[in-house]
């Protein structure tokens, strides 16, 4: 009973060392869950914006689930400073994969479905475009949860992290291309769509914040240290 109640104490104390070790990613996984959740609702504005009336439609509850998945990711960062919120850290990052694998199959299709009845093609091609980065990334983070659940090394949870770095910075570019494309039945595109546009492009650059901090905390987590400045900029520091 003793060497029991010792394994099962030596098992607690290596689950929460390994969730303590995350501890030099938690702020740059909160600033990325900051960041992917602003772009979320700008892209919401921009369909409510965007004279295609896309707000309600499918590219607009995408935009909801990367909210959604930004506020989970903010969540687990903040929870990555505690050696006893391991349940609450694992539960964010796989809920944020959720969201984002539930905004790729579902409402991105249904965008491109709401695109092809408008008979929008190369806005129907952009938003297709999407669904496979958004999978990659929702894929990516419930890859993260798994990993912390099963103890593995925090070399491989950074590497699911920086891979998911990868997927949402090539779903912001993506995203972006969205904002540009045009309706050729419509004389004064450029005019009615300047507000939108911007909005799209806003929130692409939140995007791509986020996945430039989720990187940075994957590299963390490998031991991947910063290039270091060039020249005289540290000057500036």
């Amino acid at each position: 009973l003793q060497s029991r109640q010792n394994s099962m104490s030596h098992e607690k104390q290596s689950f929460s060392t390994k969730l303590y070790s995350l501890k030099p990613a938690a702020l740059q996984i909160l600033d990325s869950g900051k960041a992917l959740a602003r772009s979320g609702e700008l892209l919401i504005e921009y369909t409510s914006k965007s004279n295609y009336n896309l707000y309600g439609g499918g590219l607009s509850a995408a935009g909801a689930s990367i909210r959604t998945a930004g506020d989970c990711i903010a969540q687990a960062g903040a929870s990555m400073r505690f050696k006893t919120a391991s349940e609450i850290v694992i539960d964010e990052f796989r809920e944020a994969g959720t969201c984002l694998l539930e905004g790729s199959k579902n409402h991105l299709v249904k965008g491109v479905d709401d695109a092809d009845v408008d008979k929008n093609i190369q806005l129907k091609d952009q938003i297709g475009f999407l669904i496979e980065f958004m999978e990659g990334s929702g894929n990516m983070l419930e890859e993260t949860g798994e990993k912390i659940m099963k103890r593995d090394t925090v070399t491989e949870i950074g590497s699911s992290l920086v891979n998911c770095s990868d997927y949402l910075e090539k779903l912001a570019l993506g995203i972006q291309l969205v904002g540009s494309c045009k309706d050729d039945d419509k004389d004064d595109y450029e005019k009615e769509n300047e507000e939108s546009r911007n909005i799209v492009k806003e929130s692409c650059t939140r995007m791509l914040y986020a996945s430039e901090k989720m990187k940075e905390a994957g590299n963390n987590l490998q031991g991947i240290e910063p290039p270091k400045k060039k020249g005289k900029a540290w000057l500036k520091a």
